[in-house]
């Protein structure tokens, strides 16, 4: 065993080695004619790199695999009994140099599970009740420990703010590398960097339970995760090198030339077919790790680039799930007035509406806080009745107008149609018995919504379907503002599922997009489920995809990354079968030789390596989102 791991340790030492004798050898023969140096070069490059070969081609044939080394392995031996030393050199440095790159391209792949980890500090800065502070182990934090954490520090735990404030970089979690503001009462997840503040943390998990730690996790099982492709390739393999050694005996047997029927086995090697699909669906994998999408293995990315429907949750996915003010008709001459006014009720309510028009409001930069209120009474089902500085107030619908009999007049009641029409809730205000204002309230559309659907058109989905339980006016609303192709609304979380169903059945390849949490049923019935949220369990564990940024244009970019791995790994595919066809015939012919066919051989798993490293760089997905605000469309008398 210390002998196979030295071995093992070793072999890129041995590889250099081996490189070094050949061009020993060579130095010999042409540089100082010394024939017998060259012959002993070249011997001891063969048995040298030759050593790490046959190691594994008899691991794996205790384990019951006739392996790709079994036939290199062969091919060596048959090669010195014919005296041909410079080709077993040649073959088995070559074959050595071929792993060396493949381990190195795949280490490059993974560095974004690297960089990830390292980002995990290894310590924490733990608060006792007394105030005093102690530096502990990760290991040693426990869930409800206080932690303090400092400018330029790293956050290592999940957890709530209980106490301080400051601007912290989350690009490790959502990808967004803008600083985000955090104060007492917010959540903070592990990874996260400090840019200024001092914070103490109150820890909620901690170690492998973070959502941090989840997506170290989830990212080095996917790039573990064979694809359908790789599967096949890997079954495939089983059988294509027994009949490679077949072939070679045939060979033998027909033209009875042993130095051709070992060439066969070497270049009969499927090396480039062997790495061309892992190495791509690693280095995909890790282009969308680096951007806070997680695709959950090969066979996901399979799954994904054939999706032609997608389906999308309305509340908090196709909008973003904050209601804000959108729309503001006056009917008064002191419109600041009525809208401070306004505030002052909604401060007496919890209703979300209420909060929209207070966020509104403050921002406008009226006062409100100080206004008086006498007297208020809250009707159900209509809305609120108030005295406020010395006015009588009413804030609600048109019901709690009828009710205080004020009528509006035709205009009035168009305005009103007209503003629901556009999928708005309405909040009506009468001052001192005369209608004052008429504020349309909606959940706001996300800004880059529209150009990504039309990108996702382009990227060959055929079908966009919102799924909504909203009611059907609010669902066309939306859907006109942003292009999408169906509308189905007032639907329950089971009726999502029926309509997925319903679409697989009828031949689609159906994605769902929604939240994680509610839309759990429609993302594990859908064929890739897609997760848009910052991080939650469910949305983790739940869908085939999460990004993390909720973003569409991470979306756009995940489906756009998937239909390109699955092509590269086609073209690389195409390209070993092509050589290894290209070889044996040239064989044939009497146009290729072991060295010759060994190098092309080998020069193809590096031509499919470096086709694959190309997925590292694929995409410019912005790294931030444009601003998410809604600019409310005020009329005036």
């Amino acid at each position: 065993m210390k002998f196979q791991a030295y071995m093992q340790h070793h072999q890129n030492q041995y590889t250099a080695l081996s490189a070094i004798l050949i061009a020993a050898a060579y130095l010999s023969q042409f540089g100082l004619h010394y024939q017998q140096g060259y012959t002993a070069a070249m011997i001891a490059a063969s048995i040298l790199a030759a050593i790490p070969i046959m190691r594994r081609a008899y691991q794996a044939l205790r384990v019951g695999v006739i392996s790709i080394e079994l036939l290199v392995s062969i091919a060596v031996i048959g090669a010195f009994l014919i005296g041909e030393y410079n080709e077993s050199a040649i073959v088995t440095f070559l074959f050595l140099f071929g792993s060396y790159l493949e381990q190195r391209t795949l280490a490059k792949t993974r560095d974004a599970i690297k960089t990830l980890t390292e980002l995990t500090p290894a310590t924490a800065e733990l608060l006792h009740s007394d105030g005093t502070t102690e530096t502990v182990d990760l290991d040693d934090v426990e869930k409800g420990d206080h932690v303090l954490v400092k400018t330029g520090a790293t956050v290592p735990v999940d957890g709530t703010i209980i106490n301080g404030a400051g601007y912290l970089n989350e690009a490790v979690i959502t990808g967004e590398s803008v600083p985000v503001t955090k104060q007492t009462g917010d959540t903070v997840f592990t990874g996260s960097q400090v840019h200024n503040g001092t914070l103490t943390i109150e820890a909620a998990k901690v170690g492998d339970d973070t959502t941090f730690g989840k997506i170290i996790e989830l990212v080095e099982d996917a790039q573990d995760a064979k694809s359908k492709t790789e599967s096949f390739i890997d079954r495939f393999a089983q059988y294509y090198t027994p009949a490679v050694l077949i072939i070679a005996l045939i060979v033998y047997l027909t033209t009875q030339n042993f130095s051709t029927a070992i060439t066969v086995l070497v270049l009969g090697c499927p090396g480039a077919l062997v790495i061309g699909a892992p190495v791509a669906n690693v280095a995909g994998i890790g282009n969308g790790a680096k951007r806070g999408i997680l695709l959950k293995g090969g066979a996901v990315m399979d799954d994904f680039s054939k999706i032609d429907t997608f389906m999308f949750d309305k509340t908090g996915t196709l909008t973003m799930g904050n209601t804000a003010v959108t729309q503001v008709k006056t009917y008064t001459s002191n419109s600041n007035m009525a809208l401070s006014l306004l505030a002052g009720a909604e401060k007496l309510s919890d209703h979300p509406l209420g909060k929209a028009v207070i966020a509104y409001v403050a921002d406008k930069g009226l006062a409100y806080q100080n206004l008086t209120v006498t007297d208020n009474n809250t009707i159900k089902g209509q809305g609120l009745v108030a005295d406020i500085s010395g006015h009588h107030v009413l804030v609600g619908n048109q019901a709690l107008l009828t009710a205080n009999h004020i009528a509006l007049t035709p205009a009035q009641k168009f305005d009103l149609a007209e503003i629901q029409n556009d999928g708005n809730s309405v909040i009506i205000e009468t001052v001192d018995d005369q209608l004052a204002l008429i504020v349309g309230v909606a959940d706001v559309v996300r800004p880059e919504v529209k150009t990504a659907l039309q990108a996702l058109h382009g990227h060959g989905a055929k079908h966009l379907v919102m799924l909504t339980g909203d009611n059907q006016a609010t669902a066309n609303s939306v859907a006109a503002q942003i292009g999408i192709d169906e509308v189905r609304a007032e639907l329950l979380p089971e009726q999502k599922v029926a309509v997925i169903k319903a679409a697989q059945a009828a031949g689609r390849r159906v994605a769902f997009v929604g939240d994680g949490i509610n839309d759990s049923p429609a993302i594990a019935t859908a064929d890739i489920g897609i997760a848009m949220g910052s991080g939650t369990d469910v949305a983790i564990e739940t869908s085939d995809v999460v990004l993390m940024q909720s973003s569409f244009q991470a979306l756009v970019h995940a489906f756009a990354l998937a239909k390109k791995t699955v092509r590269v790994t086609k073209e690389n595919i195409a390209l070993a079968i092509g050589v290894v066809i290209f070889l044996l015939v040239g064989l044939i012919l009497g146009v290729i030789y072991m060295a010759s066919g060994m190098f092309v051989h080998e020069t193809s798993i590096l031509i499919v390596i470096l086709n694959a490293m190309r997925l590292i760089r694929f995409g410019k997905l912005p790294m931030t989102q444009p601003k998410q605000s809604a600019t409310p469309v005020e009329n005036h008398p």
